[in-house]
């Protein structure tokens, strides 16, 4: 196959890309500075994208997203998270939209943050989004509907909506590793939140499996056993042979994060379930919290994932 990836460069993609390359499919990579071969010059921001980028393409992925968790929430960040999902997924919806022969399939990025805080409720792919005014279920959202003129031209779409990715290098993980490496990591608050996860491998397979199915629409891209955030803690300190005594008080974080990002962050609630994936015959290589942890901090890791 032929794919045009947008967030080549991110945690995801920067997986992603060697597997399909691996695995035989020609995969052009859009950039936003001066292009080298196999990629081509985008700016989402501006709505510009020469749609000779896209023909003969199969298949169209976007992975953008400025990071959530990267810095605290002010009106500028906040802004900046959803024009960085919204501009990216439009710009490319749009673009197919038009063409007269367009990609057979476009993969767009999501997140379970569209459920919002949910407590002990299982949620599929069937339950429906969470209250609005949660910044990141109203992103999510936002960030689906802009894929909906790639749907609505018959282009069979995919809602990547994707879990705590558990990788070293980057994301929520890489953030709790030193703490953890120190003695002093610990549960967040009362650690009964559920924390829905999954492994950096399973994820590049989930989405190279989705090019060859014939799902469209949400597809949670979680492991089919989410923990709370308790077990995570003790899983985590046993892998690294650390204790976990400690309790992080949700005023504390607040304080260091500010409370809207930190409840997004630590204290959300959302025990997701991949139905659509396992009806589809995909199967997990790291079902299980602890070997997708023993994995993911084990030396090389990203570059080990096979095709």
């Amino acid at each position: 196959m032929r794919i045009v990836i947008g967030g080549a460069g991110g945690l995801i993609g920067s997986a992603l890309v060697p597997h399909l390359e691996r695995a035989g499919h020609v995969v052009v990579r859009l950039v936003r500075r001066e292009p080298a071969a196999t990629e081509v010059r985008w700016d989402p921001a501006a709505g510009r994208l020469d749609p000779a980028a896209l023909r003969g393409a199969d298949a169209v992925i976007c992975l953008n997203g400025t990071g959530i968790g990267d810095r605290r929430w002010t009106a500028k960040r906040k802004a900046e998270i959803l024009a960085s999902r919204v501009d990216s997924t439009s710009l490319l919806a749009e673009t197919m939209a038009a063409m007269p022969e367009p990609p057979e399939v476009f993969l767009a990025g999501s997140a379970i943050g569209i459920y919002g805080d949910r407590g002990d409720e299982i949620l599929t792919e069937t339950s429906a989004p969470g209250a609005p005014g949660d910044f990141l279920v109203d992103v999510t959202r936002q960030w689906e509907a802009a894929a909906q003129p790639a749907a609505d031209a018959g282009i069979r779409t995919v809602f990547l909506r994707t879990g705590i990715v558990l990788d070293s290098g980057e994301g929520a993980l890489a953030k709790m590793l030193l703490p953890f490496k120190l003695g002093v990591g610990g549960k967040l608050g009362s650690g009964e939140q559920w924390w829905s996860h999954i492994a950096l491998e399973d994820e590049v397979r989930a989405v190279a499996h989705l090019l060859g199915s014939q799902l469209s629409g949400p597809v949670n891209l979680t492991a089919p056993h989410p923990v709370t955030n308790r077990e995570f803690t003790k899983v985590l300190g046993e892998v690294l042979h650390r204790p976990t005594l400690m309790t992080v008080p949700r005023a504390a974080l607040g304080v260091a994060l500010g409370a809207e990002l930190a409840q997004a962050l630590a204290f959300t609630s959302a025990r997701v379930l991949p139905s659509r994936l396992l009806g589809d015959g995909f199967t997990f290589r790291y079902p299980q919290l602890r070997a997708g942890l023993e994995a993911a901090v084990s030396p090389g890791y990203t570059a080990r994932i096979p095709a």
